[in-house]
């Protein structure tokens, strides 16, 4: 798993807050369904957290998606996105009445669930595919920069496929990859994931190890073998079959 957080995943989060807080604001001066009886800041803090809420359950979902359905079309991931996502958004709608009253009769929990749907839809089919064009515009401008190959960033979370590749781990039938973003765990052999990064700098450490060259912050030694502790704070084996080629290429 990941350590620290890093400045990078702090500055690729900065616009989704400023979206999160502009929406939020634009809905709170709107005042849709009464929420304007809310007053200042009530409204502001509704419409921002009901935002928030539902920008953290579409990363959740998302992933999990990702991870057991990896070639949604953009249009039914949207849709299926939106599903989930309008479950815990209209549960704190729901709640959120609850407590300032008077809470929905049960007769109008479907109004109220359909309501946010909509509304999710909308942003699901928005965020999806814009992110799938700023993919495609960052594989066009890197032509100088080798990246992983589609047939692993494809099997990704969206959150994952533009961050900085650091190793690759076999876990079983499973691969988890770490990036400077984060780790996710794909249905992959490692073989294959290895062919999709023949163009970045890199080597095999270890039967079930990939890493970066770049990626690598420090090297230990201990019982004769080499550790290899990456800029996230993962550490990698280096076992004594590919000890020797990686000395040569001057790793450590």
């Amino acid at each position: 798993m990941t350590g620290m957080i890093s400045t990078e995943q702090i500055r690729k989060t900065l616009p989704t807050v400023g979206v999160i807080l502009a929406v939020g604001t634009l809905m709170s001066i709107l005042g849709p369904y009464d929420s304007h009886n809310l007053g200042v800041p009530g409204v502001w803090l509704y419409w921002t957290g009901l935002m928030a809420i539902g920008w953290i359950s579409g990363q959740v979902f998302t992933a999990w998606l990702a991870r057991l359905y990896p070639d949604l079309t953009p249009l039914l991931l949207s849709l299926v996105l939106a599903t989930l996502v309008a479950i815990p958004v209209s549960a704190a709608v729901i709640i959120l009445q609850a407590v300032m009253g008077p809470a929905f009769r049960i007769i109008q929990l479907p109004v109220v669930y359909f309501m946010v749907w909509v509304v999710s839809v909308a942003v699901t089919l928005v965020s999806v595919y814009l992110d799938r064009a700023r993919e495609g515009q960052g594989e066009s401008a890197d032509t100088g920069t080798a990246t992983p190959g589609p047939a692993l960033t494809g099997k990704l979370p969206p959150h994952l496929r533009r961050a900085r590749l650091l190793a690759l781990q076999a876990e079983d039938h499973y691969l988890r990859v770490h990036t400077e973003a984060g780790d996710g765990l794909i249905l992959m052999r490692l073989g294959d994931a290895i062919a999709a990064v023949e163009t970045l700098d890199g080597a095999r450490t270890h039967r079930s190890w990939w890493v970066a060259r770049d990626a690598v912050e420090r090297v230990s030694r201990g019982d004769g073998r080499a550790t290899l502790t990456l800029i996230n704070g993962v550490q990698a084996p280096v076992s004594r079959t590919y000890a020797p080629k990686l000395r040569e290429a001057g790793w450590y």
